[in-house]
């Protein structure tokens, strides 16, 4: 199995900055795609941020320009660097990783890290 976990959320004021961070572990053979996605409370799980191997970037609308996605592949790991943070952004950001596990390209969740934003 592959294991994902996260670190790095916390409160911050209007403004501020965090870096979160993902780790995946477990035996696996490859890891393809690895992202960030989070949901607020009362709303649906979103897409904030995608990175591929061959590092590919994607962001939501929402956090372009605010938000920076980086992997370092030795470590498998994955970054989320968000900068000028606004209330709107609070929420549980979730790890996503596409691994190549046990014969087959599956999708993994990671147990979410809170991210609380104050004006």
């Amino acid at each position: 199995q592959v294991q994902l976990v996260e670190s790095g959320g916390g409160l911050v004021q209007a403004g501020g900055s965090l870096r979160l961070s993902c780790t995946a572990s477990g035996s696996m053979f490859s890891i393809d795609r690895m992202g960030w996605y989070r949901q607020a409370p009362g709303k649906q799980r979103e897409l904030v941020a995608t990175i591929t191997n061959s590092v590919s970037r994607n962001y939501a609308d929402s956090v372009k320009d605010r938000f920076t996605i980086s992997r370092d592949n030795a470590k498998n790991t994955v970054y989320l660097q968000m900068g000028s943070l606004k209330p709107e952004d609070t929420a549980v950001y979730y790890c996503n990783a596409m691994a190549y596990y046990s014969g087959s390209w599956r999708n993994y969740w990671g147990q979410g890290t809170q991210v609380t934003v104050s004006s």
